[in-house]
C-alpha cells in the first residue's frame, strides 16, 4: 500500500473524529462557556488526553511495531502472538497500579493542577468526581495502544484510525441530553472510560479478524518484554515533548481562573493539523521505513522522508497560517454562542495565534520521528525532547508570570514558549538524522517547501482582506458562522490552485505517491482493515 493511500486511510477516519470532537467541543463551549465547570473538565480530560496522545496517537505503537514486525517475520505468527501478549500483561499492571493511585491521591493531585479553586469545596469536589470518572480511560488506552500497534504492522490502519470516533460520538451524548448542567459535566465524564471500553472491543475484533491470538496473562519481565519497554518509555517521551509541555502549561494555568478553559480550546484547534496530518503521516511512515532499512535501501528511505514532509506541509501550512492571520474570525464565527462569549473568543484566539507558527514545527517533529523508530534508535530523540521541555518549562514559566505584570495574558507567554521549543526539537532532530547519514531534505524536496511557501503567500494576502474586514463579511454572509466556513474554504481552494501552478504539486507525483508498492521483507503490503 502506498505511502498516500495509507495517510489518506488515517486522515479520511481521523479527520471523522476530530469533525465529530470539534461537534463536542462546541456543545462543550455552549453549556459550560469558559467558566469553573469548564476549568472542572479540561482538568477530567488531560490525563486521559495526555495518554492518548502519547500512546493510542504513534509513539507506542511506533515503538511496538518494529519488535511485534521483526519477530513475526523472523520467528512467526505464534511467536509474535506470544511477545505482544507478554508485553500487554506487563504494561497493563504498570497502567492499572498508577490509575488506582491517581484515583486514590486525585484529591491532593486537583490543588496542584486547579489550585485557583482551592477555596471552593464545591468546585474542587465536582472536579475530582469528573477525573476519577475518566480515569479508567487510561488503562483502556494503554491496550487499545498495543493492539493498535498489532493491526499497523499489518497494515490494517482503518480500525486505528477510527477508535477515537467512538470516543466523540459516547460524550456527545449527555451533552445533548442532560439539561442540569452539573449532571451533564458528570455524565460526560464517564461517558470517557464507557467509550475506552468500546474503543478496546473493537480493536480487539480487529486483530481477532487476522487470525492472530493475544491474551492477558501473569505479568513476567521477559526478554521481548525488556526490548518493548526500551523502545516505548523513550520513544513515550520523545514522541509526547508536546503533550509534556502541555502538561507544563496545564498546572500553570490552574492558578487562573478562565485560563484553563482558554489553553484547551485554544490547544483543540492547534492540534486540529497535528492529529489529522502529522499523526497519519508518521504512523504511515513508519513500517515503510522498517521496510527499506531492513535491506539498507537508503534513497527509497530518503524520498519516503521527502514525501512525507511535503505533504505534511502541504496540508499543514495552509491551516497555521490561517490560525495565525485570522485566529478571531474562526474562533469568534465557528465557536461563540451560548455561554462563550466573544470577550472569551477574543481571549482564547490572541492565545491560538502563537501556538499557530509553531504548528508546522509540531507536525515536522511527528514525521521526522519514523527513522528513529524504524531503526529501533529512541535514546537520542528522547534526550532531544527533554532538551526542549525543558526550554519550555523555563520560558513557560517566566512568561506566564512576567507577562501579567505588563498587561498581557500570561497564557499568551505559554503559547510562546510551546512554539519555540517545538521548533527547537525539530532543528535538533533534523541535525541528528544530517549527522549520522540517515536523512536530510533533498534539493528536490527544498524546491517543493519553497513553491508550498510562495502558494501560501498568495492565500495569506487572501485571508489578511478578509480578516480586516470581518465584520462586514459576517453581516454580508448573513451568519458568522457561513463567513468563518467560507472564507476557510475559499482560502483552501486559493492556496490548492496556486500550489498547483507553482508546481508544489503536480498530478504526475499525486499519481505516484498514490500507487501500489510490493511488500519488502516479508512485511505485508495489503489493503486497510
Amino acid at each position: 500500500m502506498s505511502l498516500a493511500r495509507n495517510v489518506i486511510v488515517q486522515t479520511f477516519f481521523t479527520l471523522g473524529s476530530r469533525v465529530l470532537g470539534f461537534w463536542r467541543d462546541l456543545e462543550l463551549s455552549n453549556r459550560f462557556g469558559q467558566g469553573p465547570v469548564m476549568d472542572a473538565w479540561t482538568k477530567a480530560l488531560w490525563l486521559p488526553n495526555l495518554f492518548r496522545r502519547l500512546f493510542a496517537e504513534g509513539a507506542f505503537a511506533q515503538a511496538f511495531i518494529p519488535v511485534f514486525a521483526k519477530t513475526l517475520e523472523m520467528e512467526g505468527k505464534e511467536a509474535a502472538e506470544k511477545a505482544a501478549s507478554q508485553a500487554l500483561a506487563f504494561i497493563m499492571v504498570i497502567v492499572v497500579a498508577v490509575s488506582i493511585a491517581l484515583e486514590l491521591g486525585m484529591p491532593w493531585l486537583m490543588r496542584v493542577i486547579l489550585n485557583v479553586y482551592e477555596n471552593d469545596p464545591a468546585i474542587m469536589q465536582m472536579a475530582v468526581l469528573m477525573t476519577q470518572l475518566t480515569t479508567p480511560y487510561l488503562a483502556c488506552m494503554t491496550l487499545a495502544s498495543l493492539l493498535s500497534g498489532v493491526l499497523n504492522t499489518k497494515q490494517k490502519f482503518a480500525l486505528s484510525s477510527g477508535a477515537p470516533i467512538l470516543l466523540n460520538v459516547v460524550t456527545l451524548v449527555p451533552l445533548l441530553t442532560v439539561k442540569d448542567q452539573v449532571e451533564a459535566a458528570y455524565w460526560t465524564s464517564a461517558a470517557v472510560s464507557v467509550a475506552g471500553v468500546m474503543q478496546v472491543w473493537m480493536l480487539w475484533w480487529g486483530v481477532s479478524k487476522l487470525g492472530l491470538k493475544i491474551s492477558i496473562g501473569l505479568p513476567a519481565l521477559t526478554a521481548t518484554v525488556k526490548r518493548v519497554l526500551s523502545l516505548a518509555i523513550p520513544g513515550a517521551v520523545a514522541g509526547g515533548a508536546v503533550q509534556i509541555n502541555s502538561a507544563v502549561s496545564n498546572v500553570l494555568t490552574g492558578t487562573d481562573a478562565g485560563a484553563s478553559s482558554v489553553l484547551y480550546n485554544s490547544d483543540r484547534l492547534y492540534q486540529l493539523p497535528i492529529g489529522i496530518i502529522g499523526v497519519a503521516v508518521g504512523m504511515a511512515l513508519v513500517p515503510r521505513l522498517s521496510r527499506h532499512f531492513a535491506v539498507n535501501d537508503g534513497p527509497a528511505a530518503v524520498k519516503s522522508m521527502d514525501d512525507g514532509i511535503v505533504l505534511s506541509m502541504a496540508f499543514t501550512l495552509p491551516a497555521a497560517l490561517a490560525l495565525l492571520i485570522m485566529p478571531y474570525f474562526i474562533v469568534d464565527g465557528v465557536i461563540t454562542r451560548g455561554m462563550f462569549t466573544s470577550e472569551d473568543a477574543r481571549r482564547t484566539a490572541e492565545v491560538l495565534r502563537h501556538f499557530a507558527w509553531g504548528v508546522p514545527a509540531f507536525v515536522l517533529a511527528k514525521v521526522l520521528m519514523p527513522p528513529f523508530f524504524a531503526q529501533q534508535k529512541t535514546r537520542a530523540p528522547a534526550v532531544l525532547s527533554m532538551i526542549s521541555v525543558g526550554l519550555n518549562i523555563v520560558l513557560g514559566t517566566v512568561l506566564w508570570f512576567w507577562l501579567p505584570m505588563v498587561g498581557v495574558d500570561g497564557a499568551i507567554g505559554l503559547a510562546v514558549a510551546t512554539s519555540v521549543s517545538g521548533w527547537l526539537n525539530v532543528f535538533m532532530l533534523a541535525g541528528a538524522l544530517a549527522r549520522d547519514g540517515t536523512y536530510k531534505v533533498s534539493a528536490n524536496g527544498w524546491s517543493r517547501i519553497f513553491r508550498l511557501g510562495l502558494a501560501c503567500a498568495v492565500m495569506g494576502v487572501f485571508i489578511t482582506v478578509c480578516a480586516w474586514n470581518y465584520h462586514t463579511l459576517k453581516h454580508l454572509m448573513l451568519r458568522k458562522e457561513l463567513a468563518a466556513i467560507g472564507v476557510s474554504l475559499a482560502g483552501m481552494m486559493i492556496f490548492m490552485i496556486s500550489a498547483f501552478l507553482f508546481r508544489a504539486i503536480t498530478l504526475t507525483e499525486i499519481r505516484g505517491a498514490m500507487r501500489r508498492e510490493k511488500g519488502v521483507a516479508g512485511i505485508p503490503s495489503g489493503g486497510e482493515g
